[in-house]
């Protein structure tokens, strides 16, 4: 049992609702989480306070300044796209406001007719940084956790590029929590709608690593704090449709689950 005051351990970090209040916390492996401070700020410790996780609502593991995508990182998807590799990666950005947590509704615009999935390994950021070299990106990344690109895909065709196709609210589901300790260069990466495999990859697929991406983004802009890099999807990417139930698995990591609402 963790001592109020406490400095937090590297494990599994969560955010989460009790009473309609946002708390911070680590999870451990008997399914309970201990209150932390938040884990974004310097030094976080526990309070000495602890809850069930049945017993909460999760909320996103981090609330981004920005979310920063990479597309066509995975040779396999490349393939099916019959694109050829880039030779940087391919970058663009998602607002915040399109952030939800596990167990959430993605919500189907009523201006889109074809709504997609992307499985995606997301890295956290955890300290502010700038012009990161390869070789110290360990050091400026909190974690990792489960990230669905959802992709509005007809608009982008339409729009002959990404924004408005990639930013509508509940686009960008979260979590569970954000894993610390963990070695992104070969994890499993999958996609399941309603129990069936849509996507099946590894990290080890990306064309540009975890920490050639958080150098290559650093070059360019300033990262905060709880920023979130999508590290792109692999091949197998399909279509949503109210009702279904889509789940993100990653290796090491969890399950990110989420149910689709909405449409016409």
């Amino acid at each position: 049992m963790p001592n109020q005051g406490e400095k937090i351990s590297r494990g599994r970090l969560l955010r989460f609702y009790v009473e309609e209040k946002l708390k911070w916390g680590q999870l451990d492996n008997e399914g309970r989480i201990w209150e932390t401070t938040d884990y974004f700020q310097s030094d976080p410790a526990y309070t000495g306070a602890s809850f069930l996780i049945g017993q909460v609502k999760l909320a996103a593991p981090s609330s981004p300044e920005k979310i920063v995508a990479v597309g066509l990182n995975y040779r396999d998807h490349a393939r099916e796209m019959h694109e050829d590799l880039p030779s940087s990666p391919v970058l663009f950005l998602k607002p915040p406001t399109a952030v939800i947590a596990h167990e959430e509704e993605i919500i189907i615009p009523p201006l889109s007719a074809q709504v997609d999935y992307e499985a995606e390994l997301a890295v956290i950021i955890g300290r502010k940084c700038r012009c990161v070299a390869p070789a110290e990106a360990d050091a400026v990344i909190l974690g990792y956790s489960c990230f669905n690109d959802v992709t509005a895909r007809d608009l982008q065709r339409q729009d002959g590029q990404w924004t408005r196709a990639k930013s509508f609210d509940t686009f960008a589901p979260l979590g569970p929590w954000i894993q610390q300790d963990l070695d992104p260069g070969d994890l499993p990466i999958e996609l399941f709608v309603n129990g069936a495999r849509r996507q099946a990859s590894r990290t080890s697929e990306m064309i540009f690593t975890v920490p050639e991406l958080v150098s290559a983004i650093s070059q360019v802009m300033t990262l905060q704090p709880g920023d979130v890099i999508a590290t792109g999807t692999p091949a197998g990417i399909g279509t949503l449709t109210a009702g279904d139930e889509v789940t993100v698995m990653i290796g090491g990591i969890g399950c990110l689950e989420n149910r689709v609402s909405g449409g016409k």
